[in-house]
């Protein structure tokens, strides 16, 4: 499959980038055979990209002969989306804000993610997807390669984003990508994130305690941890009675916990006394 560069495209079409939208587009060929092998794909997966621009990735996701759905959200590029997809009846473009939408209205059962996804709502993305009702079974994204690197993290480099990204599944960096690979370049080094999803979600309840513990635990990241769990509103011997229950030091960082122990200290602040 050939693929046009990207400036030669847009120049076609009389567009331009748009650096508001953080649109660096993707065209080493190499990189994209990447990213679609790392995702495992098997005709008739469910597939969702976000934002896929020109299309390059999303003609070889639909190549895949994968059921994928396209969701856009510059519709400027919507003509060129259809023109470059016009031979693949497998492919269904969206024009909409991703964090808009709930992908369950497209899958009515698992699905994955493949996407090359404006950098400034990474984060957004992450948590509107992993967050969700309706959760995919598997995530290949390309992010910042610092931000690949924050959720991959082991102690004692954790932050909140990692812990967060773990809680919900298996995190793997899969690749670097340099900036050149992209146009416009952007300003850093990329990666192609992997995050593999159980199929049975979290009970509700104890996810939602679980986020209530660790963002206080990292709310300020120099005090000690038995510091930051008052904001949980328990007194200091409570405080002090679910770190002796889950077995961590009080006197620990944040960054320094493994998830098993961040779960511990969420039963031990659920069997708290109401």
């Amino acid at each position: 499959m050939t693929i046009t560069h990207p400036k030669e495209l847009l120049r076609q079409h009389g567009l331009e980038a748009k650096k508001s939208l953080g649109q660096n587009f993707l065209f080493d060929e190499n990189v994209l055979h990447r990213i679609v092998a790392a995702a495992k794909l098997q005709p008739g997966d469910a597939v969702l990209e976000i934002g896929p621009g020109l299309g390059a990735l999303t003609k070889l996701l639909a190549a895949t002969a994968v059921s994928l759905v396209a969701v856009e959200l510059d519709q400027r590029f919507l003509p060129i989306l259809r023109q470059e997809l016009a031979t693949y009846a497998n492919v269904q473009l969206v024009h909409g804000d991703i964090l808009a939408q709930e992908p369950g209205r497209w899958f009515s059962g698992p699905y994955k993610v493949v996407a090359n996804v404006p950098y400034y709502i990474t984060g957004a993305i992450l948590r509107h997807l992993l967050e969700g009702e309706q959760k995919p079974g598997l995530l290949v994204l390309t992010v910042q390669k610092e931000v690949a690197e924050r959720v991959t993290a082991v102690p004692p480099h954790m932050s909140l984003l990692g812990v967060s990204v773990q809680f919900y599944g298996r995190a793997e960096k899969v690749a670097d990508i340099k900036a050149g690979s992209f146009w416009p370049a952007p300003d850093v080094d990329s990666a192609v994130l992997r995050i593999a999803l159980p199929p049975t979600p979290p009970d509700r309840t104890f996810e939602q305690a679980f986020f209530r513990v660790t963002r206080a635990g990292f709310s300020q990241r120099r005090k000690q941890l038995q510091n930051n769990l008052r904001q949980l509103g328990l007194p200091a011997p409570a405080i002090t009675a679910m770190c002796q229950s889950a077995a961590v030091d009080g006197r620990w960082r944040a960054e320094t916990l493994t998830l098993p122990q961040w779960c511990a200290l969420t039963h031990a602040y659920l069997s708290q006394p109401n």
